[in-house]
């Protein structure tokens, strides 16, 4: 499974579904919200951390067309505090630009433009 094709693809149909009806909006926000979270989930697993349960993400409400943000937290099974954020810019585009950072008892584990197995750049 290929993480960062759907958190793109999850980004744009986000963004093209912002103006439209709200049921549509939560299910894109969702479905992004999903794709973050494995991807995180994956991320820390290849750094061998492990989580008590899946991330909590929240989408704040300053989203717009191009412009999606995603804020995850969770807790390690050693009891660490973990933060994911998440910005796509250019959401309303066939190639919008990412960025993750992950901390982990607030140091950061991880900074780039992808998340998951599928992620192809040096891991932060």
């Amino acid at each position: 499974m290929i993480v960062r094709a759907r958190v793109v693809a999850l980004a744009a149909l986000l963004a093209l579904t912002m103006s439209g009806c709200k049921v549509m909006q939560r299910i894109s926000e969702g479905a992004y919200r999903n794709a973050v979270t494995d991807g995180a989930i994956d991320e820390l697993k290849m750094r061998g951390i492990e989580l008590e349960a899946r991330p909590v993400c929240k989408s704040p409400a300053a989203n717009t067309d191009s412009l999606v943000r995603m804020n995850c937290t969770a807790r390690t099974k050693a009891g660490e505090p973990v933060r994911v954020e998440g910005v796509a810019y250019d959401a309303d585009t066939g190639r919008p630009r990412e960025t993750y950072v992950i901390t982990v008892g607030g140091r950061e584990v991880l900074r780039q433009g992808c998340l998951g197995l599928g992620c192809e750049q040096e891991n932060g």
